[in-house]
């Protein structure tokens, strides 16, 4: 597919001394994709979606908008206004003194055709017959819909969302991204999500990048990277993890909850490994006469987080439908039911077994 957004070694520090903001980063992105980038508080997310913009100029590397060099070398340098790229804030950032069809149609250039573009972005988010209120009369997720709406009407070249909808409650937050989702779809717009929410950089992007002190750890599609993570970040940042101790043996993997009858590729026989343990990986039945405990319960409405700690006091998390009702303390045979299988070095010495440290492995390096 032809490439809409390319960064080629992306770098930027602020000459303070400190590490880069962005350091090295190369991206991608294809026309009509949607990629979201996510990663905790200081990953350099933000900074580098601000490099897109024109906001920040990049240190070192080559940012390239629809095949054109907007930012790189000594002098190439295209402001912002002139990148063709629309962004949408956290905070809205309406214009207060102008109906929301005056927003929507405000980078829109004068004639004829400006009314029906805004009449076609605002029933495109369903906000037609708001046309006429101004941003105070609106809910939030209503005025984040209409800088959606004013974001598309000029048909940017690319999209760019600054945590869009952290600024509104979890019910909102979730119809609102289903309205931007459907939106993006029609037009057949490229965007680039950032946001420190994981299920919602999931269910947004084609494909999802995660960043970590200023570098992209890794980037594909949503399912790869959940339940493929190339290290330990990205799969204790993506979902809730465990690492259960185990030894590679000719015919799998042994645990303290058993055999596992799958051996990693390239791992020899008798090293130690930990084996990624998702909650809907982990199931128990109660008996009294078993060791494991569980040790919390958490109520989430669709289902019941519990926490189990095993004889060797190490905790695994596990999802049970929501009409579980199997009291904290209570004795439980655990087992695990693991569609992938996905091991890493061992950190500590390995349940029943001295810890012997071995290179990186599948599904890639530490």
């Amino acid at each position: 597919m032809t490439p809409q957004l390319v960064l080629t070694n992306v770098r930027r520090d602020f000459g303070d001394g400190g590490p880069p903001a962005v350091d090295d980063l190369s991206l991608t992105v294809a026309r009509g994709e949607i990629v979201a980038l996510v990663g905790p508080s200081g990953c350099g997310k933000t900074t580098t979606l601000r490099l897109v913009a024109g906001f920040e100029r990049p240190t070192a590397g080559e940012i390239h908008i629809a095949g054109e060099l907007a930012a790189g070398g000594a002098f190439a340098f295209i402001p912002p206004e002139r990148r063709h790229v629309g962004v949408v804030f956290q905070d809205f950032a309406l214009f207060p003194h102008l109906t929301v069809g005056a927003n929507v149609g405000f980078g829109l250039p004068p004639g004829p055709p400006r009314l029906p573009r805004v009449r076609q972005m605002l029933d495109l988010v369903g906000l037609t017959e708001v046309a006429d209120r101004y941003p105070h009369q609106l809910s939030g997720g209503q005025q984040q819909r209409v800088a959606v709406a004013r974001a598309l009407a000029p048909a940017p070249a690319l999209l760019l969302f600054d945590e869009p909808f952290s600024n509104l409650d979890a019910d909102l937050r979730e119809q609102v991204r289903a309205v931007v989702q459907v939106a993006l779809r029609a037009t057949g717009s490229t965007a680039l999500f950032v946001t420190h929410d994981q299920e919602e950089a999931l269910e947004l992007g084609d494909r999802v990048g995660v960043m970590s002190r200023g570098r992209l750890e890794q980037i594909g599609a949503p399912d790869e990277i959940y339940h493929r993570p190339i290290n330990r970040f990205v799969a204790e940042f993506l979902g809730a993890a465990a690492f259960l101790p185990g030894v590679v043996t000719a015919d799998g993997i042994r645990t303290e909850l058993g055999p596992i009858f799958s051996r990693p590729d390239g791992v020899p026989i008798g090293a130690s490994v930990d084996v990624l343990v998702r909650p809907d990986d982990v199931t128990f039945t109660a008996a009294p006469d078993a060791h494991a405990v569980l040790v919390d319960r958490i109520f989430r409405g669709s289902e019941v987080r519990y926490t189990v700690e095993l004889a060797s006091g190490l905790r695994l998390p596990c999802s049970q439908p929501s009409a579980t009702r199997v009291p904290v303390g209570a004795h439980v045979r655990v087992g695990i039911e693991l569609q992938h299988v996905v091991t890493f070095s061992a950190r500590r010495t390995t349940w029943g077994a001295p810890g012997a440290p071995h290179a990186p492995h599948a599904p890639g390096p530490e």
